[in-house]
C-alpha cells in the first residue's frame, strides 16, 4: 500500500467514526473530511469545493425547493383527504397512509413527504386507538421505501446516477430505478401495513390527546392570589396527588432549586417547574391558580437591542394579531432545523415571534434546566401558545413540523395545478432525457420562483444545507479514494476474501455493506463512500458496474435499524415516545425482505 492509499484509509475512518459518535452534524463531518484530504494533497486545493457544482448536488437542491412548492400550495393536502379512507381499519387505514407516503416519496424529497403526513399520522392513530408510534414508524419506513422508485425520491440515487456518468456509462434515466425500487417498496409496504405495523413497540402517545407521564416539562409562576402561595411544597404535592403532576424544581428570587425541602415555603411571584401531561396542565392551574410562565427572560440588555424591531413588527402586526385566535400547537424539531442546539433565548422567542414555548418533551428524559435555557435537539417536542399565523411563521423559518391539522396552510387551488404541473413537467423533461436532470429541475425551480409557489424569501430556506454541503464536500473525497487507488485495493480484498471470485457473492456483499454502513451513518454519504468500491468490484469481477451500482442505491436507501440513519427514523422519535433499540423490531424484518427481494431482481433486470 502506498502513502496515499494509507492516509485516504484513515481520513475515511475517522469520518466514519465521528458520524457514529454524532458528536459533530454530518455536514461538519463531511467539510472536516474535505480538508484533511487537501491538506494531505489528496485533493487538490484549487479543485477542492468542485463537488458542489456536482449535478447530483444540484439536482437534490432543486427537487428540495421543489417539494416546498408542493407543501406550501396544499397539494399533498388536497391528495390526502382523496386518498386516505375516513372510517377504515387499522390495516388499510395504515395501509392507504404509508402507500400515499411512498407514493409521494417517488417524485418528492422523501423527508418532505414525511413532514407532510407526520400529523395525518397522528390523528389516524388516535382514531385506531393505537399509539402514535405505531402509526409514525410505518409511515417513515414507508417513505423511506417509497424514495428507492425513481432517481429523484432520494439524495443516494441521485449520487449513484452521478457516479455513473462520472465512470463515462452515461446518467441513470428517471425511472431506471423504478423495476428493482417499485418491487422493493410494494413489498415492503404489503408487508409494513399487513403484518409489520404489530412488530412496533406501543410506547405511550406523545401526542396533544395524551402525552406520556411526566412526558412534558414545564414552567407556572406562583400569582398574588394563587391557592399555592404560602403552602410548603409538601402541601401543594398532596393536592396534586390524583393529577398526573408533580414539582421537579423551584425558581426563588432567580435561584433555581432542585429536588427542593418538601417543607419549603412556596411564595407568589415564584415559579413551580413541573413535570406534568399535557391533559393535567390545565387542571394544575386551575386547582392552584397557577400561570404558565412565558418562556422569555426579561432581560433588558435584549429588549433595547430589539425594541425597534418588535416595534415594527407590531405596529404592522397588530390589527391582524387581534384578530387571531391564541392556540396551542405541537411541534417536532427536524434534524435539520437552526434551532438545534440553541434555546428559546437564544432565540429571542417571544421578541421575534410573539409566542410562547409552553412545554418541552425529549424522549421521556428529564432535563433540569430552565425551559428558556434548554438548548434544542433533533426529535423535540415542543408545546407552543399563539396566534396559528405567527407559529406557522416560526415553524416555517426553524425547520418545524405541526403535529396538530392543517391549521397552518391554507390551500390554494391555483397554486396547487401550478405546483404540480412544474414538478411533473420537470420530470418529464428529465425522464425524456430532453435536459439532465439538474438543468431540467433547475427550469423547475425557476417557474416555481416566478409564479410564487415558492417565495423569493422562502427559496434558499427550503434547501436542507447540511446535506448540501455534506454531499459537496464527501463527492472529492470519494474522488480521492478513486484517484488513489484505494477504491480498486477494497475492491480486490472484498473479491478476493470475501466473494473469492463468485460475482453473486459480491453484489450481495457489496449490497450488506451498504445497508449495515446506512445505518450508521447519513444515507447519502453512504451513497459516496460505496459507489468508487462497487464500480472497482465490478472491474476487477469484469462484470456489468450497473448491478453494483444499483446495489448500493438499494442498500443506502434501507436505513432501518436506528433513528440515526435517516433524517426520517430522527424525526418520529419524540413524537413516538422511541428509543434507540425500537427500530430493529421492525426494521430487521422489513431489511431481511429487501434482501430476498431485490437479489433475484438485481440478477434478472441488470444481469451480470
Amino acid at each position: 500500500m502506498t502513502l496515499d492509499q494509507w492516509l485516504i484509509i484513515g481520513i475515511l475512518l475517522a469520518t466514519v467514526v465521528m458520524f457514529l459518535l454524532g458528536r459533530w452534524r454530518h455536514d461538519m463531518v463531511a467539510l472536516a473530511a474535505l480538508l484533511a484530504c487537501v491538506i494531505a494533497g489528496l485533493v487538490d486545493g484549487t479543485a477542492a469545493f468542485n463537488g458542489f457544482g456536482h449535478p447530483a448536488v444540484i439536482t437534490v437542491a432543486c427537487v428540495l425547493i421543489l417539494s416546498q412548492g408542493l407543501q406550501n400550495s396544499g397539494a399533498v393536502d388536497a391528495l390526502t383527504r382523496v386518498a386516505l379512507p375516513a372510517n377504515a381499519g387499522a390495516t388499510a387505514s395504515i395501509s392507504a397512509l404509508i402507500g400515499l407516503g411512498a407514493l409521494l416519496s417517488g417524485f418528492m424529497n422523501n423527508v418532505g413527504a414525511m413532514a407532510l403526513l407526520m400529523p395525518v399520522a397522528v390523528h389516524v392513530s388516535q382514531r385506531l386507538e393505537l399509539t402514535a408510534g405505531q402509526v409514525l414508524m410505518p409511515l417513515a419506513f414507508g417513505t423511506i421505501l417509497g424514495g428507492m422508485t425513481t432517481l429523484v425520491g432520494t439524495p443516494p440515487n441521485i449520487i449513484v446516477s452521478g457516479f455513473r456518468e462520472e465512470a463515462g456509462l452515461g446518467s441513470f434515466g428517471m425511472f431506471d430505478f423504478t423495476p428493482i425500487g417499485l418491487a422493493v417498496a410494494a413489498a415492503g409496504v404489503i408487508f409494513i401495513a399487513v403484518i409489520g405495523w404489530r412488530f412496533v413497540p406501543a410506547r405511550k402517545q406523545s401526542g396533544l390527546e395524551g402525552f406520556e407521564s411526566g412526558a412534558y416539562i414545564t414552567e407556572v409562576r406562583v400569582e398574588d392570589d394563587s391557592k399555592a402561595d404560602g403552602l410548603a411544597l409538601h402541601e401543594i404535592e398532596a393536592e396534586l396527588k390524583d393529577i398526573d403532576a408533580q414539582i421537579i424544581g423551584i425558581v426563588q428570587h432567580e435561584v433555581e432549586i432542585i429536588a427542593a425541602n418538601p417543607g419549603r415555603r412556596v411564595h407568589a411571584g415564584d415559579i413551580l417547574m413541573l413535570e406534568a401531561e399535557a391533559d393535567a396542565l390545565k387542571d394544575v392551574l386551575s386547582i392552584l391558580g397557577l400561570k404558565l410562565e412565558e418562556s422569555v427572560e426579561d432581560d433588558e440588555e435584549e429588549t433595547d437591542a430589539n425594541e425597534h424591531t418588535k416595534s415594527e413588527k407590531e405596529d404592522g402586526d397588530s390589527e391582524e394579531s387581534k384578530k387571531s385566535e391564541i392556540a396551542l400547537f405541537e411541534l417536532v424539531v427536524q434534524p435539520s432545523s437552526r434551532l438545534v442546539g440553541h434555546s428559546a433565548k437564544d432565540i429571542l422567542l417571544r421578541t421575534r415571534y410573539g409566542i410562547n414555548l409552553l412545554a418541552f418533551s425529549r424522549e421521556g428524559k428529564r432535563s433540569m434546566k430552565r425551559l428558556r435555557a434548554i438548548n434544542f435537539q433533533s426529535g423535540d417536542l415542543l408545546l407552543m401558545q399563539g396566534p396559528p399565523e405567527a407559529i406557522a411563521e416560526f415553524a416555517a423559518d426553524n425547520g418545524c413540523v405541526p403535529l396538530a391539522q392543517r391549521e397552518l396552510r391554507i390551500p390554494s387551488n391555483a397554486k396547487i395545478w401550478q405546483a404540480s404541473s412544474i414538478m411533473l413537467c420537470a420530470i418529464a423533461i428529465a425522464a425524456l432525457g430532453w435536459l439532465p436532470a439538474a438543468v431540467s429541475f433547475s427550469l423547475g425551480v425557476l417557474a416555481s420562483m416566478a409564479l410564487g409557489t415558492v417565495s423569493l424569501r422562502k427559496v434558499y430556506e427550503a434547501v436542507d444545507w447540511p446535506v448540501i454541503v455534506l454531499l459537496g464536500a464527501l463527492i472529492p473525497v470519494a474522488g480521492a479514494m478513486e484517484s488513489t487507488g484505494t477504491a480498486a485495493l477494497i475492491a480486490t480484498f472484498l473479491v478476493d476474501s470475501v466473494a473469492q471470485g463468485n460475482a453473486i457473492i459480491g453484489l450481495l456483499a457489496i449490497l450488506l455493506v451498504t445497508m449495515f454502513l446506512s445505518d450508521l451513518m447519513n444515507n447519502a454519504a453512504t451513497a459516496a463512500v460505496m459507489c468508487p468500491i462497487a464500480i472497482s468490484i465490478s472491474s476487477v469481477l469484469d462484470v456489468n458496474p450497473d448491478s453494483f451500482l444499483m446495489a448500493v442505491a438499494i442498500g443506502a436507501s434501507c436505513a432501518f435499524l436506528t433513528p440515526i440513519g435517516h433524517q426520517n427514523n430522527t424525526l418520529i422519535l419524540g413524537p413516538g415516545g422511541f428509543r434507540f433499540g425500537d427500530y430493529w423490531k421492525l426494521g430487521l424484518p422489513v431489511q431481511v425482505l429487501v434482501v430476498a427481494v431485490s437479489m433475484p431482481l438485481l440478477l434478472v433486470v441488470w444481469p451480470l
